[in-house]
Parts: C-alpha cells; structure tokens; sequence
C-alpha cells in the first residue's frame, strides 16, 4: 500500500467519527428544541430524525432509544462542574450555596425545558431521574459536604450522606413547586438556600453556628423582600380595577 492510501485509511475512520458526532450533535439539538416546544419528553423518533435532517434509524443507531436521547440531551446541556471550578467562594458552606445557584441559573435561563425535564424526575420511573440523581453528582455534593466538615463547621457524628439527603429532599420539594407554578422564578434560589442554611445550621458545631445562622438570616431578608415586591406588584395591578368598579352606569 503506498503511503498516500495508507494516509487515506487512517483518516477514514476519523471523519466517520466525526461525522457520527455531527449527526448526534444534530440530533441532540432537534430533542432540545422538541422538548421546549412540545412540553413533554416523549419525543416522535420520525418527528426527531425529520427535524435533525437524518434517516429514522440514526437516532435508534447513535442512541439506542427514545429514552436515551432525552439523557443524550441532559448530558450535553450540563456543563455543570467546568463552571463550577470557576467558582472561588473561600468559605466551604458558601461554595455549598453557590452551587445551588448555579444549578438554579440552569433552569431559569432555559425554563420550558428544564421544567419538562423536573415534570420527568418526579416520575420514578423515568430515565431522567436517574441520569440526574447519578453517582457523579452525588460524589459533588458529598464533595462539598465533605469540605465542610473539614473545616470544623459540622457537629462531630454528623453523617455527610445523611446531610446530603436531607439537602435534597429541600432541594426536590421546591422544584415541585416551581414546576407546579406555585413558586415565582426569583424566589427557586433563595427558597432552596434557605432551606440548606437552615439545615446546615441545626447541623453545625458550636462555633460555625453563628455564621450559618447569619447566612440563613440574611437569604431570610431576600426572600421576604422578593415577596414583599411581588405583593407591591398585585397590589397595584389589583388598584386600578376597584377603581372603576365605582363609577357609575
């Protein structure tokens, strides 16, 4: 073989790769903007492969089934820990709360989809909930956790896991609500914080107590000024209407 086809022998299988990943990025794209659209994961395979602009076995072949590419997409969208290394708050409780805004900027700056997606983790059964609830991001939060005790903020006895499921089931319950629509947007972060604040406190040793307690005092105020405006805004949107119910026929 000369080295001109030989050359050409190595780079095929390079290009058929790229190319497999061009059409899954394609298709992952196709999902994302389905799922928003549509409000529902349970995504038409024809519509799918018709909309990335490939055959109807593609998707089966890259992904496997229907199931799969919806984790496909969570994957791909969550870029989580990368921006996470970039946040520095020196203070490990602080980098606790911090990481719930972040994962909290994720739903708000995209929440059709990320909605439909939470819809899914309440759904026990779903692939979703376990491609969220996973070994890695359960290593993260223990992580942090872990931090924590280090630096002496936690009573001695206290169970890093056991702490970590109790800050979920905060975490779960709020985002129900927010899906459900009985949560304002501005409130998800501050509602999950205060809730974590308020946790990490009962669980903190002698002297960390006090700077928790502030942090939980100080999303407290924040979460009553978001509902203070709030109620300022129907307030005033309810004064014009009972204005002009007195005026006469």
């Amino acid at each position: 073989m000369s080295d001109n086809a030989a050359g050409k022998a190595e780079r095929a299988p390079g290009r058929r790769e790229a190319g497999k990943e061009k059409r899954r990025q394609r298709i992952i794209q196709a999902a994302r903007e389905m799922i928003r659209e549509t409000g529902s994961t349970g995504l038409s395979m024809r519509a799918l492969a018709e909309r990335a602009g490939v055959s109807l076995a593609t998707p089966y072949n890259l992904f496997g089934s229907r199931g799969a590419v919806v984790v496909g997409v969570l994957q791909d969208v969550r870029d989580f820990h990368m921006r996470f290394a970039s946040v520095h708050p020196g203070d490990p409780v602080d980098r606790v709360l911090a990481g719930v805004d972040l994962a909290v900027g994720y739903y708000l700056d995209d929440p059709a989809f990320y909605s439909t997606l939470w819809r899914e983790v309440f759904n026990v059964s779903g692939e979703v909930r376990a491609a969220i609830y996973n070994p890695r991001r359960d290593a993260f939060w223990l992580g942090l956790i872990g931090d924590v005790a280090a630096s002496g903020a936690l009573r001695p006895g206290i169970d890093a896991r056991q702490l970590m499921r109790q800050l979920d089931h905060v975490f779960r319950s709020v985002m129900l609500d927010w899906v459900a629509g009985d949560l304002a947007p501005e409130a998800l972060g501050p509602t999950i914080r205060l809730g974590y604040a308020l946790i990490l406190c009962g669980a903190a040793s002698d002297a960390a107590r006090d700077g928790i307690a502030a942090r939980a005092d100080a999303i407290q105020k924040e979460l009553m000024a978001i509902e203070a405006g709030r109620l300022a805004d129907r307030q005033a949107g309810e004064a014009p209407a009972a204005a002009g119910q007195g005026r006469p026929a």
